[in-house]
């Protein structure tokens, strides 16, 4: 076989604190984080998003040391599994694509082109797929080859998700395990998996696999630890007015206080490297919460990184890729057109949950109709003289 391309899919992180406003800008333009239904406002609701959360991100990334360790952290990744496949054999070259910070999937692209693979797999570091994660670079990804003739000609194949890889489900047991023997009583300390959570609307109309696979990888976790803790998963990092995967993480906190837990030990299972989401919410906040919860013994397991288990297990999903039929990017989920953010629901008066939503987008539209007016000097308003 000739030479073997490998893109890595990620999210990408502001590397330094004067990055932090574009990376939200980025983050929150793309209408698989937050789906509007008018898409015309989905530039401005970024600009205003990135621009009022900006100084408390800042904080937060001050808080771990001034940028995301992500794109350092997936570069050794990159390198690492680089190296494991040219061990097996393959003339392997890796390629890091991030979608909403550098190095941008566009950049990566580049490089592919350059070198001409005879074989491109396509591996998001996600190992559950999710129409928000690996979904949105799938799309970004199909429209780029439609509209270039030279990648075309490049054989790819894409994998949806990994979770299922043996050697994934060990790299995590690897990683529980011993943080579990730190404890006075291991097999009484209750094993707590937090991932990051996507809105209940994209499961329900959408069809996102993500819930099922992230309950499914956590039961497989369980069963290759073969112990007898008893354990939680739950969901982090929900913005905005609507509903998301339940239970949220700070609610499952509260309650497991309440219920006497004493000892926790939180994995994070949709992350497979170091960032904001593990080392400032989880580390910092999650922590705050799960003290006055009453938790005396709040413990992380780490992110599975650079762990030669965890390479390995991708050196293994990059190989049967490569012999398995192509899979190409019409055959992954993917989104409706017609997909809303907000779910239909039965109308009723007062200060119901529909009300709160239509409340919320009336004062959006109201609010970035009067910002516009500012910056312009046009609309309704300077027109009835109010401005």
């Amino acid at each position: 076989m000739g030479r073997v391309g490998v893109l890595l899919l990620n999210l990408g992180g502001p590397d330094e604190l004067e990055d932090v406003r574009p990376f939200l800008f980025n983050l929150f333009s793309d209408p698989e984080i937050i789906r509007l239904p008018l898409p015309w406002l989905q530039k401005p609701l970024a600009w205003l998003i990135s621009t009022s959360r900006s100084k408390q991100s800042q904080q937060n990334y001050q808080q771990i040391g001034g940028g995301s360790p992500l794109r350092k952290i997936t570069e050794a990744q990159a390198q690492a599994l680089e190296d494991r496949l040219q061990e097996k054999g393959y003339d392997a070259r890796t390629y890091v694509g991030m979608r909403y910070w550098h190095p941008f999937t566009e950049e990566a692209i580049i490089r592919i082109k350059r070198d001409r693979p005879e074989k491109l797999v396509i591996l998001p570091l996600y190992p559950q797929f999710s129409i928000s994660t690996s979904g949105s670079s799938f799309r970004l990804l199909e429209k780029i080859w439609q509209e270039d003739s030279t990648l075309r000609q490049i054989n790819y194949t894409v994998v949806p998700s990994w979770y299922e890889q043996p050697g994934y489900l060990e790299a995590m047991a690897q990683l529980i395990a011993p943080k579990l023997e730190q404890f006075p009583h291991p097999d009484q300390v209750h094993i707590f998996f937090s991932a990051h959570g996507v809105p209940q609307s994209y499961i329900e109309e959408a069809g996102d696999p993500y819930q099922q696979e992230i309950e499914d990888c956590t039961r497989k976790i369980m069963e290759t630890l073969n112990r007898p803790n008893d354990y939680t998963l739950a969901y982090q990092s929900r913005v905005g007015p609507v509903e998301w995967l339940k239970p949220y993480t700070d609610e499952a906190l509260q309650e497991l206080g309440e219920q006497g837990v004493k000892d926790l030990l939180v994995v994070p299972i949709s992350f497979v490297s170091e960032h904001i989401e593990t080392l400032q919410e989880i580390d910092i906040e999650y922590r705050e919460l799960a003290e006055e919860a009453g938790i005396q013994n709040f413990q992380r397991v780490p992110a599975p990184n650079t762990h030669p288990v965890f390479i390995d297990s991708l050196a293994e999903v990059v190989a049967d890729s490569i012999h398995a039929p192509p899979r190409n990017f019409s055959e992954v989920t993917p989104l409706k057109e017609n997909l809303k953010m907000y779910p239909q629901e039965r109308w009723q008066w007062g200060m119901t949950p529909t009300a709160e939503v239509w409340n919320g987008r009336f004062a959006m539209i109201g609010f970035l109709a009067l910002l516009l007016e500012l910056i312009s000097g046009y609309g309704p308003l300077h027109l009835v003289g109010l401005l």
